[in-house]
């Protein structure tokens, strides 16, 4: 069931999706953690934000909308209150961060790298619901190479994961500028664009007017996304690729891998339900026994066409 993330072992391939499993342990009294790939922290910024104003989600058909706004207690209390309990993590701990500027992002990025605990940095350059910095970064691929190698010089030795947007006309030029600046691996994607209406009252529902949309209503894009990104990019170049988007069973996160993903992000679906992650972990398991494959990494993009 391992995989590895460059220098990284996974034990299997699921991890959480950032921004909806908390800072470290929120989940623990509902899943077991340690029985999972990995784990990726919410996003992180080098002062505190309190987000955008509510309301910040909205259920839609198949899926949810969202506009938190980065909200999160700033990289000083992180370091005190959470790294503590990250540690008790038994599973390699990936840390989101973001930031406004270039030097937000360095700052943040050498100061996380520096501790034992975290094994990479999944830098958030793709956020739909904030006004500067999130998505800004990941729609210019000039950018993108700009904020990639600022962060692998301050800190050359880390494994640096790049979340991409989905928001652009042509997802393989960003990663190809990601990939040559100096990313270790590949986040596919995150949130779509959307927005939803109070026809009531005439205004949008969302207190930060539009925001991102997750679920399953998005898989079919997120998965085509994927399978662009590693025939295109990562296959040639073996990076790997972190696959997610509306990923809900086994069966969708084998459909990643067949595609080019080497591990898988569940987000959405643990907020209505965390047991799904276990769930998954399991029936990638049998999966593989029913089909007699050896292994999990067998799966990633042995897709035939």
């Amino acid at each position: 069931m391992s995989v590895r993330l460059g220098p990284v072992r996974l034990a299997n391939p699921v991890m959480t999706a950032s921004g909806t499993c908390g800072y470290a342990l929120e989940l623990a009294e509902f899943v077991d953690l340690a029985g999972l790939g990995g784990f990726v922290t919410k996003s992180i910024t080098l002062e505190p934000q309190e987000g955008n104003p509510p309301q910040r989600t909205q259920e839609t058909p198949c899926g949810l909308l969202n506009s938190i706004g980065l909200a999160n207690v700033g990289l000083d209390r992180f370091l005190e209150e959470k790294v503590p309990l990250l540690e008790r993590l038994s599973i390699p701990v990936f840390v989101n961060v973001a930031g406004k500027t270039v030097e937000q992002y360095v700052e943040v990025a050498r100061r996380v790298s520096r501790i034992p605990a975290v094994a990479g940095l999944e830098l958030n350059i793709s956020c739909p619901n904030v006004k500067e910095g999130g998505i800004a970064f990941g729609v210019h691929p000039p950018m993108v190479a700009e904020l990639v190698q600022a962060v692998r010089r301050a800190c050359p030795q880390t494994v640096l994961v790049v979340k991409l947007t989905p928001n652009v006309t042509d997802i393989a030029e960003t990663a190809a500028a990601a990939v040559d600046a100096g990313a270790d691996v590949l986040t596919v994607a995150n949130t779509f664009l959307g927005m939803a209406i109070d026809i009531d009252g005439r205004r949008p529902v969302l207190g930060g007017i539009s925001g991102g949309l997750s679920g399953p209503a998005i898989k079919p894009l997120a998965l085509y996304l994927v399978h662009r990104v590693y025939r295109q990019v990562a296959r040639d170049r073996r990076i790997p690729i972190i696959g997610l988007g509306g990923i809900m069973s086994a069966a969708d996160a084998v459909e990643f891998m067949l595609a080019g993903a080497t591990a898988v992000g569940i987000g959405t679906a643990a907020l209505a339900d965390p047991a799904c992650l276990p769930r998954v972990v399991e029936g990638i398991r049998n999966y593989l026994l029913e089909k007699g494959i050896p292994a999990a990494a067998d799966l990633v993009g042995a897709l035939q066409l």
